[in-house]
């Protein structure tokens, strides 16, 4: 049996489990997520009967795999392409006609949140919710590995160890393991050199229809305080009919200045901005809100391969979108994916 430990529980995540269940046998999956909830940022918030993606939005096509496993692998119930073009806007705040590529925006009518949820149900992988693992450790006399949780519970013996946090969480994690290898230096000095935007987000809920032919805007040369805002109400199954929800995410800098700020006062203050962006006073006054504010969001930047293929070769892998420098659901579940491929090759 090939005894496999994961930490988190997205897309990278999922998309590692789906591949080793597929590939081994006999594979044991022990997954650890810290949260409640499946998906990490691609994550679905329910309130009444509004279910909204506070994280990332949807999952883009582009990866033909993705696309096959959303389309032909996985139960297609429910699945949904937003159909409404996506515009964009500059720092004045002009709304242009815009991006409207091709590409699809593949959604669940019950949320992101679905794609990871389907993927570990296919498998048969145990997964253990509000579980932070902290400490991780590697048994030198039958070259094993093992994880450590916040309450003291020791998980293992584990073939091989698969890593999936953003890439700060993963490096405190591989900084602080109970591994001597000379490759753990210059793994942690790589994975700390990836760069992150924060991303604050705001969610505004109006009860009544708000007109606009397009699903969201983006801003293209990054000099707005909003930097993306879409109507979730072009989503099926998302919104009731005569109702409005906005998903709005203010850029890096906005972001990081109000990390710590009252939440109630940075709402307010994106409502303020996003009513003058869209030139409709009512949404000053939304009837209900909520917020997240994603340290962590998007990285910007990939990580040398080199650190991560030696630290694979005795059973340490580390997936997730910022080993490609690509900050998309799809990015990481084909990471995820191919990651997997790897330890069935290997095993």
């Amino acid at each position: 049996m090939c005894r496999i430990g994961i930490v988190g529980a997205g897309a990278a995540a999922a998309g590692a489990a789906h591949a080793i269940d597929a590939g081994l046998e006999d594979a044991s999956i022990t997954v650890l997520e810290k949260s409640r909830g499946l998906g990490g940022r691609a994550a679905t918030r329910r309130r009444s009967d509004v279910r909204y993606d506070y994280g990332a939005n949807y999952v883009k096509s582009g990866d033909e795999r993705v696309d096959e496993l959303l389309t032909e692998t996985l139960e297609t119930d429910g699945l949904s392409d937003v159909s409404e073009p996506i515009w964009t806007f500059d720092g004045t705040g002009e709304v242009s006609e815009g991006r409207d590529a091709d590409e699809r925006k593949w959604t669940y009518e019950s949320g992101v949140t679905q794609l990871a949820k389907r993927l570990f149900g296919r498998t048969d992988a145990t997964v253990h919710r509000e579980t932070r693992v902290e400490t991780l450790s590697r048994n030198a006399s039958d070259e094993t590995w093992r994880l450590e949780d916040g309450s003291g519970t020791r998980w293992g013996p584990f073939d091989a160890i698969v890593v999936t946090p953003p890439a700060p969480q993963t490096a405190e994690l591989v900084r602080t393991a109970e591994w001597d290898h000379d490759s753990r230096d210059s793994l942690v000095e790589a994975i700390d050199g990836v760069p992150y935007r924060t991303i604050w987000t705001g969610v505004f809920h109006y009860p009544f229809a708000l007109e606009r032919p397009y699903y969201a805007l983006v801003n293209t040369d990054k000099d707005h305080e909003i930097g993306w805002l879409a109507r979730e109400e072009c989503k099926p199954g998302h919104v009731p009919d005569g109702e409005s929800l906005l998903i709005v995410q203010a850029n890096h800098e906005w972001s990081v200045e109000r990390t710590d700020a009252d939440p109630e006062a940075t709402l307010e203050e994106l409502a303020e901005l996003t009513a003058e962006l869209l030139e409709d006073d009512r949404l000053l006054e939304p009837d209900w809100t909520d917020h997240q504010c994603w340290r962590y969001a998007q990285p910007e930047a990939e990580v040398s391969q080199e650190p991560l293929g030696r630290a694979e070769s005795v059973g340490l892998y580390c997936l997730g979108d910022w080993v490609v420098g690509e900050g998309r659901v799809h990015a990481a579940l084909g990471c995820g994916l191919e990651g997997g491929e790897r330890i069935v090759e290997r095993n």
